[in-house]
């Protein structure tokens, strides 16, 4: 216990040590600024005296008292936009300690224990993290602890500074059981204690106010006067950024350190399982936002209940890989989630919130942004995404002039049918008829990419195919995803929207903030459209029906039996022509591609 204590101290020291280092930049940025202005006090002084007499001593008057003039002006300058630029802060979902005051009473306790003051409020994110941050900024609006009804002695220093506010990855509250969260919030929670310090806090408050700085001369702004001058303002930020960057990353290496050794006495035994959990829930979490949100994001659909599918996904995960086995039988104590009094309400939150940074969705529900639940997800989502990628194809393909398909001697099918796309892409004679130019695709836009390399590995009517569908779907993008409009209030302005609120301190013309993947390529949306396609043609003539997999996202379920190997013989189709393979899968599972199906 005398090593982590010393361990803690030293940790704290150094802590000390390079916040003094920031500050003294700080310092000998002042120096520099009235350097000037002393040196011109000298020669006014010197004058009258008679001490500085002569035409060279009133020529440096001259010329010096204006430049430290100006100087002086520059440097206020910088100083009122560093002290009144906003400071970025993280969108989260507020908890206020009505809403759950067993996680505040867990958190309080977490914090006596560790001796340090308890955060001033508590906060969710929609991601597998965890982190104190400061929002005491006057433009933050009211102190925490006032918002969320903390008392004094709960989120304030014994100097009257707010404390960091606690935001917690809100997968962790879902999937961890109750002593698990304590365990992985103890180091966090314990790095209240270095915050308390004067020095490391104003460090800290010359940082953030220097980035902000920068981030308001870098936003566009009208007028070259104006834009000159930021420029400027700019410059000087950049130049101290540089001078305090190194000192200010250790400084939070150092607090880092001495917050770990902190919570070594707490919790100790439940730490190793925890940070297991912390794994497991990330790898979970990452597989149900790329494979099973993403697509219904794409369609204007957002689960609102993200945080309950990854337990179900991470349960799932427990029972196909024999290495988390063990991890099931903790489902039987008491979730973390219990510590709110409407996890419902909150999950909801946290997933529109989650939509919004990870795939650039609309801030509140609407005809065209809709939440669903997983119990509707495989109707109202998987069938909904193959219909609509099926009756785009098929569009498609109707501007290609593409005949309808012809089966031997039955009659031509007019209807939309999965014979259409097979003979097109099989035609031995590519030549035979002339293939209309793609169409350009739109620029800038959340959409697929436009024509890749990879497209030359395929066919001819691939390649051509490939391009339409990825133009068609980056236009249809770029018409249902208007930017939005630019905030009326510049960063740093005092009149600022909602200063309390944290989701009006972030610029939405930034989202998506953490893009899940980079825009599928024309290779891929032609695969998934086709593949989309013996879907519908599964459905309607084999009486298969759409699934979830909690890993995989949307799947065919064919006889109650989820349908597998599908992928291989869509490629064979795409690059070789070649649908002898594709073929004989459709047989096999009863398929019927002559017949038509049902678009939206």
């Amino acid at each position: 216990m005398s090593g982590s204590g010393t361990g803690t101290e030293a940790g704290a020291q150094a802590a000390r040590s390079r916040a003094v280092a920031v500050l003294r930049v700080r310092s000998q940025a002042l120096a520099v600024a009235v350097l000037p202005a002393a040196g011109a006090v000298i020669l006014l002084a010197g004058g009258p005296t008679g001490h500085l007499p002569g035409t060279v001593w009133d020529l440096a008057r001259w010329i010096l008292t204006p430049l430290a003039v100006l100087v002086l002006l520059a440097a206020a300058g910088v100083a009122l936009v560093v002290a009144r630029a906003r400071p970025a802060v993280s969108p989260t979902v507020p908890i206020a300690e009505a809403a759950a005051p067993e996680l505040y009473r867990m958190v309080r306790d977490l914090a006596d224990r560790l001796d340090v003051p308890a955060p001033s409020a508590i906060a969710l994110t929609p991601d597998c993290d965890s982190w104190l941050e400061d929002r005491t900024h006057p433009a933050h609006g009211p102190p925490p602890a006032e918002e969320h009804g903390v008392t004094a002695a709960a989120g304030r220093h014994p100097g009257g500074a707010a404390t960091p506010v606690l935001v917690i990855g809100s997968p962790f509250l879902w999937w961890m059981r109750v002593g698990e969260l304590r365990a992985v919030l103890a180091p966090v929670v314990a790095g209240t204690g270095p915050s308390a310090h004067p020095d490391i806090a104003a460090a800290r408050r010359f940082v953030r106010g220097l980035d902000a700085a920068v981030a308001v001369a870098s936003a566009p702004r009208r007028g070259p006067v104006f834009r000159a001058v930021l420029a400027g303002v700019g410059w000087a930020a950049r130049v101290l950024l540089r001078g305090c960057r190194g000192h200010a990353a250790e400084m939070e290496r150092s607090v880092a350190a001495a917050a770990a050794e902190r919570a070594q006495a707490v919790d100790y035994g439940l730490r190793i399982v925890a940070q297991e959990q912390v794994g497991l829930a990330y790898a979970g979490w990452d597989r149900l936002l790329t494979r099973v949100a993403l697509p219904a994001w794409r369609m204007g659909r957002w689960p609102s209940r993200l945080n309950a599918g990854v337990v179900s996904a991470l349960t799932e995960l427990s029972r196909r890989d024999r290495l988390a086995e063990g991890f099931a039988s903790r489902l039987g104590e008491r979730p973390a989630c219990d510590l709110l009094e409407e996890p419902g309400t909150v999950d909801e939150a946290a997933s529109l919130l989650a939509a919004r940074l990870f795939h650039g969705g609309p801030a509140e529900p609407g005809p065209n942004w809709s939440p669903v639940h997983w119990t509707d997800y495989p109707e109202e989502v998987v069938d909904r995404k193959w219909r609509t990628d099926a009756a785009r194809l098929h569009r498609v393909l109707d501007v290609l002039r593409v005949r309808p398909a012809a089966d031997g001697a039955a009659p031509v099918s007019d209807g939309p049918s999965l014979s259409r796309v097979l003979d097109h892409l099989t035609d031995p004679d590519p030549a035979a008829e002339p293939v209309p130019p793609a169409a350009p695709t739109p620029p800038a836009g959340p959409g697929p990419a436009p024509e890749d390399e990879d497209l030359a590995d395929t066919t001819a009517r691939s390649a051509a195919l490939a391009a339409r569908l990825s133009a068609e779907l980056a236009r249809e993008e770029a018409a249902a995803s208007p930017r939005p409009a630019a905030p009326s209030t510049a960063p740093g302005n005092a009149a600022a929207p909602a200063a309390h609120d944290p989701v009006a301190l972030w610029d939405d013309r930034a989202l998506p903030l953490f893009p899940l993947q980079p825009p599928r390529t024309a290779r891929e949306l032609l695969a998934d459209h086709i593949t989309a396609m013996v879907c519908c043609a599964a459905m309607d003539t084999a009486g298969a029906v759409p699934g979830l997999d909690w890993l995989d996202g949307p799947v065919l379920l064919v006889g109650g039996e989820r349908a597998a190997d599908l992928s291989p013989q869509v490629l064979a189709l795409i690059e070789d022509g070649d649908p002898a393979a594709l073929r004989l899968w459709l047989a096999r599972q009863g398929i019927r591609p002559e017949k038509p199906v049902r678009l939206v």
